[in-house]
């Protein structure tokens, strides 16, 4: 973060908020031309420090209005049986976030899904796949208070 300077900083602020910014848009805000806009976002993309650029969706308008949080134990942390499940959670669409944990759980996911139907489906297809699961636990969200992925982005 230290070679990130003020402008930077409100820029990837900015972008966090709507990644569909114009750079003339941007420009006003942080008060720098918009080539310099572009060259610095560029530059970010290509360090890495911006990663992509999403679409936030509504989750009840496209049929997925069902968020679950599931807790995932594993029976064994041999590598070739860990790579296989974090492989099978990175490639499947409805788990949205999947964290490695301390704790009792190994692993904390995030997952959409129609209703409770999908989401048996989905865990059935899981246990399958990768019968190093011992067991999962489920909490069903009852409303969202917040979602999203903006990262606080600490003044220069």
């Amino acid at each position: 973060m230290s070679e990130l300077d003020r402008f930077d900083r409100q820029l990837l602020a900015l972008v966090q908020q709507d990644a569909a910014l114009t750079a003339e848009q941007l420009a006003e805000r942080v008060s720098l031309s918009p080539s310099a806009i572009q060259r610095r976002l560029k530059k970010l993309r290509e360090q890495g420090v911006i990663q992509r650029h999403i679409a936030v969706l509504d989750a009840a308008r496209i049929g997925r209005p069902t968020t679950f949080i599931a807790s995932l134990q594993v029976q064994s942390e041999r590598p070739e049986l860990m790579a296989g499940l974090r492989a099978w959670l990175e490639a499947e669409a409805a788990v949205q976030q999947a964290f490695y944990v301390t704790g009792e759980a190994d692993f904390v996911l995030v997952v959409t899904a129609p209703d409770a139907a999908g989401y048996e489906a989905l865990m059935a297809r899981l246990l399958a796949a990768n019968p190093n699961v011992r067991r999962y636990t489920t909490q069903v969200a009852m409303g969202v208070l917040k979602r999203g992925l903006s990262l606080p982005v600490p003044p220069g």
